[in-house]
């Protein structure tokens, strides 16, 4: 009898070893196509809120291949939600699409735009929402072709880039019966690990004066630049008496019109991040405070609004150690000659002191736990205390790259982000597949989140109750 079990497990092992590879070589034979999608994506990059084609190509991708698309979710025109199946477990993949300003740049490895000051792709986030869109179409034929019970979705997330699109889709309750939920990033290299990132808040402050001349009639006016830079001053001095981990970081948007007329009005855009959400409030209510007291100060008239809360991101070791063992099948990116060359020249641009090869491209990052945050902020950050979450990084930017930069545009919008992108489909796939295999892995998951969120977390969004910023990029 026992060797008779043996054998069952042994044919159920083999079943499962052949369908991952028939899958794979599937997306394998798609890989063009998908690369052709994020490419057209990238040639049209649209900013958070506006995402109007990239949306569109996505659902439409979608909806061909066999998902039932809900357009405009959560009171947001560029959001949506696609399914296939019925009944648990239900998986979540999310798609990300939006694009950052002033960073246009084509694909060669040298700083030359497109359009001089326009945006571009500098996240990754066309790669992120074509290679989510093809891990769903995959995952779908999987599971029709074995009859598989669950339900599938994949989550159009427009506006990560400060406009947290994800906040608004969960607040609507559309994750509520989510029992896991996928995402992955564009990066340098490819990681797997249980870790965490900052929680931040956005604001723009807006101060209001009164124009004057200023050679003839200074006395006339109360400058809105000044309470600006008042404010901006004493943000600076709070730096030294702040937890280490901050980060504070601001941009003037609008500093008045012409030097010899008293600006009447200015603003300026502000950050604030740390590893725990609750010190970036207490931080962010400093820094109102100094703003009240540079309109004080200048007899000008301050407001504020919050455009953008989210939280850190909460580690699952559980489903970590799971993705990152798909991620080891599926291996790093190995670059072509012609890729290569490309990756040298690129190189050749990094600042003085940053150590990298194209090999590295090829390695895959041990497994970590770690779950103070560090480097940037994400609304799947929200996600993540709501929904047992995991992700991965791939390389789709050549090794060492920083993110936000021309250089990652550049080699997001050729044959490297499609490599690295491809291993991020292939990755998720593997990963939604045992999920759905054994759907036990999420009842651990959930007793994972309970336990580090705690019994008494009750979740309160950091943007209160405002309507998602439509207009925050315009």
């Amino acid at each position: 009898m026992k060797k008779y079990f043996l054998i069952i497990l042994f044919n159920l092992s083999c079943f499962s070893i052949f369908a991952q590879e028939d899958v794979l070589k599937k997306l394998d034979s798609k890989a063009d196509f998908y690369g052709d999608l994020a490419r057209q994506i990238w040639a049209n990059p649209e900013l958070g809120y506006l995402e109007t084609n990239s949306s569109a190509l996505l659902q439409k991708t979608l909806s061909d291949a066999g998902f039932k698309v809900t357009p405009g979710v959560a009171d947001i025109p560029t959001a949506f939600v696609a399914e296939f199946g019925s009944g648990k477990p239900v998986i979540g993949i999310m798609a990300e699409f939006d694009a950052l300003p002033g960073v246009s740049q084509q694909a060669v490895p040298f700083r030359q735009a497109v359009v001089e000051g326009g945006p571009g792709h500098a996240c990754g986030h066309h790669l992120f929402g074509a290679a989510s869109v093809a891990s769903g179409i995959a995952v779908m034929d999987w599971m029709k072709e074995n009859k598989i019970q669950g339900t599938l979705r994949v989550y159009g997330t427009p506006a990560e880039e400060g406009g947290g699109g994800k906040v608004y889709i969960a607040r609507a309750g559309l994750i509520e019966d989510v029992d896991v939920m996928m995402h992955w990033h564009p990066g340098s290299q490819n990681a797997a690990g249980a870790t965490s990132s900052l929680a931040n808040i956005s604001t723009k402050f807006r101060f209001y004066g009164e124009a004057s001349h200023a050679a003839a009639a200074p006395e006339r006016g109360k400058s809105a630049l000044d309470a600006v830079e008042a404010m901006n001053f004493m943000v600076n001095l709070m730096r030294e008496h702040v937890p280490m981990e901050t980060r504070m970081h601001y941009v003037i948007t609008r500093g008045g019109e012409a030097p010899n007329v008293v600006p009447a009005f200015a603003e300026s855009y502000h950050y604030v991040r740390h590893p725990d959400a609750l010190v970036v409030q207490q931080i962010f209510e400093r820094m109102v405070k100094a703003a009240e007291g540079a309109a004080l100060g200048t007899q000008t008239r301050m407001e504020y609004e919050v455009i953008n809360g989210v939280y850190n991101l909460l580690p699952n070791e559980t489903l970590a150690r799971i993705m990152h063992a798909n991620l080891e099948k599926i291996g790093g990116v190995s670059y072509s000659p012609e890729e290569r060359k490309f990756a040298e020249e690129i190189i050749k641009t990094y600042p003085a002191g940053v150590k990298s090869s194209p090999e590295d491209a090829e390695k895959i990052a041990p497994f970590i736990v770690n779950e103070k945050g560090g480097g940037g902020s994400t609304d799947v950050g929200d996600i993540s205390w709501l929904v047992p979450t995991v992700g991965l990084g791939t390389a789709t930017w050549v090794p060492g790259t920083s993110a936000h930069t021309w250089q990652a545009v550049a080699a997001g919008g050729m044959s490297i982000g499609q490599k690295g992108m491809m291993v991020a489909a292939k990755t998720l796939t593997l990963t939604a597949m045992d999920l759905f295999k054994d759907p036990s892995v999420t009842v651990k998951a959930l007793e994972e989140l309970n336990k580090r969120r705690g019994a008494d977390f009750e979740y309160k969004a950091l943007v209160g109750d405002r309507k998602a910023p439509l207009d925050y990029r315009k």
